[in-house]
C-alpha cells in the first residue's frame, strides 16, 4: 500500500511535512538546541519527510485569492478615506493594516467554522452551520458516516496531506465564503488540490467535491469535480509538484 493515513489528527493549518512511512504531520522538530522550530526542507532530506499538497499547490499563482485581498484593500481605503492633511505614505501605512485585519476576521471565522464540522460539533456557535454542511451532504451522496481530518503520505507520489472529509471512494473538501452560493464555481487549485487527495490516499477512480459554506449564514453547497477536470487537476498537480522538487534540489520518487 503506498498511503499511510493518520485519522483524527486535529492540527493547525501551516503545516508543511509528513512522515513518509506513518502518515503523522511534521509540522515541527527539535532543533539542536533542544527548542521546537518549524521544519526545514533541510530536515525533510535528513528524515525523509514528504512535502504537503498545499506547499505544491503554492507553486503556482493563486488569482482568485490575489483578487480577494485586493478588494479587501479597495474596501479598507473606501470605509476610511484619506483624512485631512495626511500623506500618500501615511495613508497607505494606515489603510493596508486595515485591510489585512478584515482579511484576518475572515480567515478565523473560516477557520472556526472548519473546526466545527471537523468536529461534527452539533452543539457549539457554528451548529446550524454544520447540519447545513452535512445535509447538503447527504443530498449529494447519501453517506453520512465520513472520517475527518485524516492526515496520509504517500510515498509513492511524494507528498502528504490533510483531507477535510472522506471515506471510501468519496473525498471532500470544506469552503468558507461570504458570496450567494448560486455565484459560486470551481477554480483550478480545487481541481488539483483533491485530485493530488484521492490519487494520495490510492483512491484513484474516488468521487470528489467542493461543499461551500456560507459564514454570514447557514447554508451549504456542493460542487462535484468532474472525472475529467480530476484527470486534468492531477497533470498539473504534478507539474507543480516536480517543479517544487527540481527547484528545491530533493529527488523525485521513484
Amino acid at each position: 500500500m503506498n498511503a499511510v493515513v493518520k485519522e483524527k489528527d486535529f492540527a493547525k493549518e501551516g503545516g508543511h511535512f509528513y512522515d513518509a512511512k506513518t502518515g503523522e504531520p511534521r509540522y515541527t522538530i527539535v532543533g539542536k538546541n533542544g527548542k521546537e522550530r518549524n521544519t526545514t526542507i533541510r530536515d525533510a532530506r535528513e528524515h525523509g519527510y514528504v512535502v504537503s499538497v498545499t506547499t505544491i499547490l503554492k507553486q503556482a499563482a493563486a488569482p482568485n485569492l490575489i483578487k480577494w485581498f485586493k478588494e479587501q484593500v479597495a474596501k479598507a481605503a473606501f470605509l476610511q478615506p484619506p483624512r485631512e492633511g495626511e500623506s500618500e505614505q501615511d495613508f497607505i501605512a494606515r489603510t493596508l493594516p486595515l485591510a489585512e485585519e478584515v482579511s484576518r476576521k475572515a480567515r478565523d471565522r473560516g477557520t472556526d467554522i472548519h473546526g466545527a464540522i471537523e468536529k461534527l460539533d452539533r452543539h457549539g456557535p457554528y451548529a446550524a452551520h454544520v447540519d447545513a454542511f452535512f445535509e447538503a451532504i447527504g443530498s449529494w451522496c447519501g453517506i453520512m458516516d465520513w472520517d475527518s481530518e485524516r492526515s496520509f503520505a504517500s510515498q509513492k507520489y511524494g507528498y502528504g496531506g490533510k483531507l477535510d472529509l472522506s471515506c471510501p471512494g468519496f473525498v471532500l473538501d470544506a469552503k468558507t465564503t461570504d458570496k450567494p452560493l448560486e455565484d459560486l464555481k470551481l477554480w483550478p487549485d480545487h481541481r488539483r488540490q483533491l485530485a493530488a487527495y484521492r490519487m494520495g490516499l490510492d483512491q484513484p477512480d474516488a468521487r470528489c467535491a467542493i461543499v461551500y459554506v456560507r459564514a454570514d449564514v447557514a447554508q451549504a453547497r456542493v460542487i462535484e469535480v468532474t472525472p475529467d477536470e480530476l484527470e486534468q487537476g492531477w497533470r498539473e498537480f504534478l507539474a507543480l509538484r516536480d517543479y517544487y522538487y527540481f527547484s528545491n534540489r530533493l529527488e523525485l520518487p521513484k
